[in-house]
């Protein structure tokens, strides 16, 4: 009997589809039923047996799902396909135009109780959130998706997973972001579930938290064990992420060539692939590459394609980030105005929460010009500003160097004791340099026997 299905509804749905092709109840039910007992089934009156149900499917022309569920025969296939026409658009267009398209998915998969379709269309919208920096919208999705795959292995569950840490690291949250990942990392390697593509995405995305935080040391760790999950990985998007990952540990340890050609293969992966988003952080990032080695013209092109190709997808956050990065560029240049102009608007439109790290890489840049410019009174307010920002994100290594910035100005201008505190601070958020206060790194993989790991140093 069908009891998980409720009676009144199937007989409904079957007098409804009755009605629509022109049959009487008795053209129904023949040969094996009668007209009276399909009248019962449409009344709601009795149960329906499963030879029932198929005998009945089969003479309105519709499969047994479809009858038992409502459900169209062709949904599952149609919102899929629907689903990779979405992902193109996050990859290629407009990110509105994305979000309306997973919007209608999951509309449509949760009237017809599609499981397997809802957490999807949440991670589509997750992204899209993410992008256009509505993160508390990009944490709710990501939640969401993970509380939906819950009895689903953990590699299922990576991606939404990365996804929240993305958002906290983008709130300015690099521990908890770190916690997220790491802890994930772990319990993947405890389980014996070992996923290259759902590793290399966690090894991937948490070295971002790690440069942040300034545990260089951890972040070259997981760079090497990610780039020997790579030969594994399935998908070249992922490969692609790693190696742009990879160089922001090169340009950290001064090995800018090495992070240009690291970048090179990132770029030359998202170009086939057609993710324009990822596509403009290389730029973004081979402009930083252009900057550290001295080449300002270049790095001011890089970092202009990078925010105009941002800038014409709306993805606002990411555009900001750009932004501090060709304002010090500009100053450098001896462009003070332009620069001042670019981090000004940039800290109108983002508040302290969105953002904090590049919130107070503007402050720290601004205080920069106003020492230039002789105006040491809004250089410390700048300075402090960025400090309690960075101090609030746990961004160790900026917080060394702003601490410097701080205590340089503070003796200068003769506050000798106040200078020495914010030296003491400064030094001891570099007292142990490549470590965070999460405890011991995650562990290595099981890798196969005989697979070989790639290095960032040699």
């Amino acid at each position: 009997m069908t009891e998980e299905h409720p009676t009144a509804t199937i007989g409904q749905r079957i007098q409804h589809l009755r009605h629509e092709r022109g049959l009487t109840q008795r053209a129904l039910a023949e040969p094996a039923y009668t007209a009276a007992y399909v009248s019962t089934l449409e009344a709601g009156r009795a149960k329906p047996s499963d030879a029932a149900l198929r005998h009945i499917a089969e003479r309105l022309g519709v499969t047994y799902d479809e009858l038992t569920t409502g459900r169209p025969a062709q949904l599952a296939a149609e919102l899929k396909l629907a689903l990779a026409d979405a992902q193109g658009v996050l990859a290629t267009g407009d990110i509105g135009d994305a979000a309306r398209r997973f919007t209608d998915v999951l509309n449509r998969a949760e009237q017809a109780d599609l499981t397997d379709i809802r957490p999807a269309a949440h991670l589509g919208l997750g992204e899209c959130a993410l992008e256009a920096g509505r993160l508390a919208d990009a944490a709710r999705h990501f939640e969401t998706a993970e509380a939906q795959l819950a009895d689903q292995p953990l590699p299922r569950r990576a991606a939404a997973v990365r996804g929240r840490a993305v958002t906290h690291l983008l709130a300015g949250e690099l521990r908890y972001a770190c916690y997220l990942l790491e802890s994930t990392i772990d319990q993947l390697n405890a389980t014996g579930l070992h996923d290259p593509d759902a590793l290399l995405l966690l090894y991937s995305a948490v070295i971002g938290p790690y440069m942040d935080m300034g545990a260089h040391a951890r972040a070259a760790q997981a760079a090497e064990l990610a780039l020997a999950l790579a030969p594994g990985a399935t998908d070249p998007a992922l490969v692609a992420h790693l190696h742009r990952s990879v160089a922001r540990t090169l340009i950290a340890e001064g090995r800018t060539a090495e992070a240009d050609a690291s970048l090179a293969k990132a770029q030359e992966l998202y170009q086939h692939l057609r993710l324009a988003c990822d596509l403009a952080k290389c730029h973004w990032m081979r402009g930083y590459v252009h900057a550290q080695a001295g080449d300002l013209t270049g790095a001011e092109r890089e970092l202009r394609t990078a925010r105009q190709m941002l800038a014409t997808r709306q993805a606002e956050l990411f555009t900001h980030q750009v932004d501090v990065e060709l304002a010090d560029v500009l100053r450098r240049l001896g462009r003070h105005r332009d620069a001042e102009h670019l981090l000004t608007a940039l800290l109108d439109r983002t508040g302290p929460d969105l953002g904090a790290v590049h919130a107070a890489g503007a402050h720290r840049l601004l205080g920069l010009l106003a020492e230039e410019q002789e105006g040491t009174g809004t250089a410390e307010e700048h300075y402090v500003r960025a400090l309690s920002l960075l101090e609030r994100a746990g961004a160790a290594g900026d917080l060394a160097d702003l601490c410097r910035l701080l205590g340089d100005l503070y003796r200068r201008t003769g506050r000798t004791e106040l200078a020495l505190d914010v030296y003491r601070t400064g030094l001891g958020h570099r007292a142990a340099p490549g470590t965070t206060t999460l405890g011991p790194a995650p562990a290595a993989p099981p890798y196969p026997a005989g697979r070989a790991g790639g290095s960032v140093h040699r």
